[in-house]
């Protein structure tokens, strides 16, 4: 893997150090109203290798989104013209940026909220006021594992009954009939395939689909597994077996 360094000067003669990873910089859109919390975070993405670009209303982040295709977006839940869950949602049903990761940031720490972002296709929430050295390594961890899932085998399908998992295609299928999963519920499904049979606790899926510690919210794999389980099974079939008390499997 080759790293190219550019050093670059800001009007303050200060320097900046970039790294560019493959000959591309990872590019990170904030979509924030609040100029304090722009400058924090425009300071410390940059800081840590990424490029930023920055749009203070929803509509103006919507349109970035979609025409320049970011690496992550780091999304405000309140925002003008268009709020957060709305974009969220726009840009998850699109294929052009689903698979785009978002960490949403708001200063509502109320549980629906965060279930709510989580469940629209929201890869990481954060609550206000955060710590930056969180945040990054959150953002770290993501870029992390899309790059696994970018370097996974493409050749091998995992067929359980009348479901079919595409790696090459990351799609879904029963019947045939193409299924539309969201990223999350997507790893979920196959993390839970590719061990078939064994009794995964909502730590190690925690662990495993987001990356770390989710700081005992276990609630957020659960939340997951239901719509999950709407789309994959029917009354007749169940496909994800609950173990109480300890997490899931596949039978």
């Amino acid at each position: 893997m080759n790293l190219t360094y550019f050093i670059t000067f800001t009007c303050k003669v200060k320097l900046k150090l970039r790294i560019v990873v493959g000959g591309i910089m990872k590019k990170i859109l904030i979509i924030e109203d609040d100029d304090h919390i722009i400058e924090l975070l425009k300071f410390n993405v940059e800081n840590n290798g990424y490029e930023v670009d920055v749009a203070m209303d929803g509509r103006e982040g919507l349109n970035k989104a979609v025409n320049d295709l970011p690496d992550l977006i780091l999304l405000d839940l309140m925002l003008p013209s268009i709020d957060g869950i709305d974009i969220c949602k726009k840009l998850k049903n699109k294929d052009r940026t689903k698979d785009i990761p978002i960490i949403m940031l708001t200063a509502k720490g109320h549980e629906t909220d965060k279930i709510l972002g989580l469940e629209i296709g929201a890869d990481d929430y954060i609550t206000k006021p955060f710590s930056v050295r969180e945040l990054m390594t959150r953002v770290k961890v993501i870029f992390r594992r899309y790059a696994k899932d970018v370097q996974k085998s493409d050749v091998e399908k995992i067929v359980i009954g009348d479901l079919e998992i595409d790696h090459e295609k990351h799609e879904v299928k029963r019947q045939g009939d193409l299924i539309k999963l969201t990223l999350k519920e997507y790893q979920l499904l196959e993390y839970l395939a590719e061990n078939r049979g064994k009794v995964l606790s909502r730590n190690a899926l925690l662990d495993r689909v987001w990356g770390y510690d989710y700081f005992g919210e276990t609630r957020t794999v659960d939340v997951h597994i239901r719509h999950l389980r709407k789309k994959i099974e029917d009354d007749n079939a169940e496909l994800i077996e609950t173990i109480r008390g300890v997490g899931y499997k596949i039978r």
